[in-house]
């Protein structure tokens, strides 16, 4: 299996502390956001990882990163997306990276209390198909910005609910994907939304629809440190305090 951590977008709601930089280079506790999520597919095994980033800053992960050898990955790529196209643009350039082999793929945003390394093995087992890690919300405020799960009465996942007025449950979609190679051929077909991106609810309901999706709850904290100004405190006051991707 292999790791994209996708790190690009313009960081428009944590301005202006991106005014000077990539919101994923901001820190986090004693280190770069980014590292956390470095360490998380580290930590679950994953050695073979490509970065994909954009805009003015891109360079600065290469010089933070290197060739990943002293965060303990093996192999380090790198993409540059030329636009912020959406979070299934950005997947689509890995798509030569990853080959015939299955991917995980993390929002380098997406700071977690808990290792993903049982999700990863159990998907592995599975050898197909995608996965998706949810997180237990319960205000609902925060469900009606996020990307919400709704199921039958037997459990499945039946449809993905962007930004619903009244959710469906209580269960968030959180910027943790892992996906056989059929992805990329399901990015390649994509239209853009609404909003001139592609879009990863698109392909995640793609997999879904066809029955091919399945799941796991997140424990312990989950936060998404690019969400905004406030979300960002708060991601930064937990990692503080209780640290991140413990096993």
């Amino acid at each position: 299996m292999k790791g994209v951590i996708l790190a690009g977008g313009s960081g428009t709601r944590l301005y202006p502390l991106t005014r000077i930089t990539n919101k994923h280079l901001l820190p986090i506790g004693d280190r770069p956001m980014v590292a956390y999520a470095v360490e998380a597919l580290v930590k679950a095994g994953i050695s073979d990882v490509m970065l994909v980033t954009g805009g003015t800053h891109a360079g600065e992960f290469l010089r933070l990163l290197g060739n990943g050898h002293e965060y303990g990955i093996d192999r380090l790529a790198y993409a540059y997306q030329e636009r912020a196209a959406g979070i299934a643009d950005a997947l689509g350039l890995a798509e030569r990276f990853v080959g015939d082999d299955l991917v995980v793929v993390m929002l380098a945003d997406n700071i977690m209390e808990r290792s993903i390394k049982n999700s990863i093995d159990r998907f592995i087992v599975k050898g197909s198909g995608a996965q998706l890690l949810l997180w237990e919300e319960h205000e609902v405020n925060h469900l009606q910005s996020l990307g919400v799960a709704e199921f039958d009465q037997d459990g499945n996942i039946v449809n993905i609910v962007e930004k619903p007025s009244d959710p469906p449950s209580k269960l968030a979609v959180t910027g943790i994907y892992l996906y056989d190679p059929e992805v990329f051929r399901m990015v390649r077909s994509l239209e853009p939304s609404a909003r001139g991106e592609l879009e990863i609810t698109d392909v995640n309901n793609f997999y879904v629809k066809a029955g091919k999706a399945s799941y796991d709850i997140l424990e312990g904290f989950w936060g998404d440190a690019g969400e905004s100004i406030d979300a960002y405190y708060a991601v930064n006051d937990f990692v503080r305090a209780n640290g991140a991707n413990k096993g």
